[in-house]
């Protein structure tokens, strides 16, 4: 098991007590920078032992472990703040190029005997021009009021 020294500047103290003690700040950070806190080794030595700060802090010490290995890696703000993610969940469907193929083909003239292009009519045609391999008629209906 490694051990974390963790030794905290002043102003790396105040920035956790003033995130603390905010009213928008939310329980986890509070509750991570307490953790930070209470592991500072800056004084001498740490006043609690980690089972000590799991129990008085109400985390597992699963959780202690963790705040050391972030404040180890990237210091108070990786500690204090989310991760950020580098990719969305699910990539666009809808990119540049087939959004330009929906207005295209809205603004083009409607088939035979239609008086106007409907949002599914718009789907199905990009569908069956091959831009995309599916597409609701919904998502149509959102890049069109994007635009207009």
């Amino acid at each position: 098991m490694q051990k974390y020294h963790i030794k905290l500047t002043e102003t790396e103290q105040k920035t956790i007590e003033k995130v603390i003690h905010k009213k928008t700040t939310g329980q986890q950070v509070t509750k991570r920078g307490k953790v930070l806190l209470d592991l500072d080794e800056s004084s001498g030595a740490r006043l609690y032992t980690t089972k000590k700060i799991a129990a008085r802090q109400g985390v597992s010490e699963a959780t202690i472990r963790e705040v050391c290995k972030r404040y180890e890696a990237g210091g108070v703000a990786a500690v204090m703040g989310r991760k950020e993610r580098k990719t969305p969940p699910v990539p666009a469907k809808v990119t540049g190029k087939v959004e330009a193929h929906i207005i295209a083909t809205c603004c083009s003239t409607p088939p035979d005997g239609k008086a106007g292009w409907t949002m599914q009519m718009i789907a199905d045609k990009i569908v069956l021009d091959g831009v995309v391999e599916s597409i609701s008629d919904e998502t149509v209906r959102l890049v069109l009021k994007k635009r207009r």
